[in-house]
């Protein structure tokens, strides 16, 4: 990994920060600088392809039990991530999900497994606001 990919990878990991097993991961602090860094970009005003605004004044209301407009799950399904859409467009698997579209961020490289652990963590953890 060179360049921009290395670049976000470090940044990456230090928002994930100390989110090991058992401690609580921080919307403000963890997930809202993450949705900002690799989401924001394509989904700013809400305007933009899945009517989301995901820079960080509304990305919990965009993302936090509201029903996706291509699956029937929810985007963030508290406490399931198994069934949160969120988690299946980030994979790749959102077809099996009921969704369509590719996997994201778009055209940009996957989220790492950290990464994804912190934002399945998160939702797990009922998808506080916190």
């Amino acid at each position: 990994m060179t360049g921009r990919g290395a670049a976000w990878g470090v940044a990456l990991l230090a928002l994930a920060g100390s989110a090991l097993a058992g401690e609580e991961v921080s919307f403000s602090a963890q997930i809202a600088p993450l949705l900002k860094a690799r989401c924001a970009v394509c989904h700013l005003t809400g305007q933009e392809a899945g009517n989301m605004a995901l820079h960080p004044g509304a990305a919990y209301e965009s993302l936090v039990g509201v029903k996706s407009i291509e699956s029937p799950w929810l985007r963030v399904d508290p406490g399931a991530p198994q069934k949160s859409y969120l988690v299946a467009k980030l994979r790749g698997t959102q077809l099996e999900a009921g969704g369509s579209g590719t996997r994201m961020p778009f055209d940009q490289p996957p989220l790492d497994d950290a990464t994804m652990r912190l934002i399945t963590d998160w939702i797990a953890q009922g998808a506080p606001r916190n």
